[in-house]
């Protein structure tokens, strides 16, 4: 097995995990199989109790993990199926120290950080990168390791120790450290600034690592001078040295490392090179391409609580892009806090209630994501009553799919008090209902979590025409709350339809308005298992009704099919848009390579 380390300096939010996704590509496009691990230094065990503010979205796995978003990324660019295991936490690792000093596995010794806090990160990787996950059998050829948070903090200092031992365990030729790190331009100089990343490097060489590449985020190409600077002071060859400025789009990472072979020089420090093809990546810039040169827009409305950090919904917000991409449609998301479009902001900021609906009477589509707590649901309903009575394509995800069941059900039953007994415990019509398996009490790893099996019951459906008319599916769930089955006989006489289940046949998974255009809720998670070049079957079926090309996309059922043939003459150019200004995003949903945090360098 061979190990590529992934480590960041200057600043968090540099964009390490989309480095670490993108050497993953050229290294599989080299034909050689990859799987990824993803270091975080935090106490949590997982990042399923973390606010999306505090750590932006929660990636759910096959398995039922609950990840921190970069697995989201290795999984989208690499195509491959993670585990829980494949995310490492301080935690995780604590924890499984102190389990093994309670059975008595130490013999009485004293337990410490070295060397078994170190030993036990190490047998972790070792253990964890042998584990498939492309589908094939034994193990992948190269490990791809991120290191979260920035060299330096006081968190990260046992793995710092541990990787540092590990590269010495793993012996020459099979370990290559990547520092990525910042090389700031000030106005007032006007020139690209070293000193930063000599100082990280210095600092990284200090605790016993030594990088073998430096991966320069910076907005400009680096100019000769200043990589040969860098050269000089952080002893590494200018030829691996690689510059990682700002581009259209994130996809274009794996090219910018292609064209300045850092896979050469990676192959090199692996003994890879007469192992190694050149790299493939034809429609991986095909599909680059296509995004660059998009015109035609098709605007969603996104109506969340969380807003202002477009991280919380990241896979959401990646989903649209594939799907837009598929289109040929420059997708423009119009952000709508769920509530400014209450009734309370109109009273209080009419300009503010004003501007939301505006945007939301402006798309040409409306998604609904998932979301926990009862801020901002009465907007979320009223979304949905607009997108029904209007028909407006309109996606419901999770919640958004519970809010969709609640608002027929009061507009259409006459049922005003029905409610989820998530948000009114005492409502006399309970249309969402608490699983009966879940706990009250425990927060992590209690929730109806990971890939599970829904059954379509109504063949000719929307739905099941965008899975390429399946019987099933197997798509990831994360939730607390499900649609009464003891009401579900009622709103469907009513003319709602419930068209996919689980294996019981008392789970709702899908919900369908046939008198509808496009109007679907689904009470998994799709997003989680999109992919560049395969897209979501019901974030395709969004966007292919929102430009009014749903027939087409019925059709062909296939998003290779749609990128060969096409449904515009339309260029593309993917920017994602807050009420009509760039919208910053992890990595670059805005065409900026960026931080995430709306920091650009």
């Amino acid at each position: 097995m061979k190990y590529v380390l992934v480590t960041g300096g200057v600043v968090s939010g540099l964009g390490k995990g989309v480095t670490a996704s993108s050497i993953g590509v050229i290294l599989k496009a080299c034909g050689l199989r990859v799987t990824s691990i993803k270091i975080d230094p935090y106490l949590n065990t997982d990042a399923g109790t973390m606010s999306p503010f505090e750590h932006g979205e929660v990636f759910v796995l096959d398995d039922g993990g609950e990840v921190d978003l970069d697995l989201g990324n290795y999984e989208r660019f690499l195509d491959i199926k993670l585990t829980r295991d494949n995310n490492i936490t301080t935690g995780k690792i604590y924890q499984s120290v102190i389990d093994k000093e309670r059975r008595g596995d130490y013999l009485g010794k004293t337990v410490q950080v070295v060397p078994h806090i170190t030993d036990a990160i190490q047998d972790w990787i070792e253990r964890v990168a042998m584990i498939p996950v492309d589908g094939k059998e034994g193990p992948a050829d190269v490990c791809v390791i991120e290191l979260g948070g920035t060299i330096g903090d006081i968190e990260s200092m046992p793995f710092i120790e541990a990787l540092g031992q590990f590269s010495y365990r793993v012996g020459p030729g099979n370990f290559c450290l990547i520092h990525v790190s910042l090389v700031p331009v000030l106005n007032v100089v006007g020139e690209q600034k070293t000193k930063p990343t000599q100082h990280s490097v210095r600092g990284l060489r200090g605790l016993g690592l030594t990088p073998n590449i430096l991966a320069c985020r910076s907005t400009k190409v680096l100019e000769e001078n200043v990589k040969a600077k860098l050269a000089q002071f952080c002893h590494i060859p200018a030829e691996n040295i690689v510059t990682l400025h700002d581009v259209p789009n994130i996809w274009h990472i794996p090219l910018l490392l292609r064209d300045q072979k850092a896979h050469e020089a990676i192959l090199k420090e692996l003994n890879l090179l007469g192992v190694a093809r050149k790299p493939a990546l034809e429609l991986w810039t095909a599909r680059t391409k296509v995004c660059d040169m998009l015109h035609d827009p098709v605007r969603i409305a996104m109506v969340g609580k969380y807003t202002g950090l477009s991280d919380s919904y990241l896979s959401v917000l990646k989903a649209l892009l594939h799907a837009s991409v598929a289109c040929h449609r420059k997708l423009i998301v119009e952000w709508v806090a769920a509530g400014d479009l209450e009734d309370a902001t109109a009273i209080e900021a009419p300009d503010v209630y004003k501007a939301a609906w505006d945007l939301l009477k402006g798309a040409d589509g409306v998604l609904v994501p998932g979301g926990f707590g009862d801020r901002g649901v009465q907007g979320k309903i009223l979304a949905a009553k607009y997108a029904r009575e209007n028909k407006v394509p309109f996606l419901g995800i999770c919640l958004g799919m519970q809010i969709a069941v609640i608002e027929f059900a009061r507009s259409v039953l006459g049922m005003c008090d029905t409610n989820s007994t998530e948000f009114d415990p005492e409502t006399s019509h309970p249309c969402v209902v608490f699983m009966p398996e879940g706990s009250k009490t425990h927060m992590g790893a209690t929730m109806r979590l990971g890939s599970r099996r829904t059954y379509f019951k109504v063949p000719d459906c929307k739905s099941a025409k965008l899975y390429g008319n399946a019987s099933f599916v197997d798509e990831r769930h994360r939730h607390r709350y499900e649609v009464n089955p003891d009401m579900v006989s009622q709103l469907e006489n009513a003319g709602l339809s419930f068209v996919g289940r689980d294996e019981t046949g008392r789970r709702m998974e899908i919900v369908e308005l046939p008198s509808h255009p496009y109007f679907i809720g689904v009470q998994f998670h799709p997003e989680f298992k999109s992919r560049p070049g395969k897209p979501s079957a019901v974030f395709l079926g969004l966007i292919g009704a929102a430009c009014g090309h749903l027939e087409a996309v019925l059709k062909y059922g296939h998003a290779s099919k749609l990128l060969t043939n096409g449904l515009s003459n339309g260029k593309p150019m993917v920017k994602i848009h807050q009420n009509g200004n760039v919208k910053p995003s992890n990595g670059s949903l805005n065409g900026v390579y960026s931080n995430g945090n709306g920091v650009h360098y």
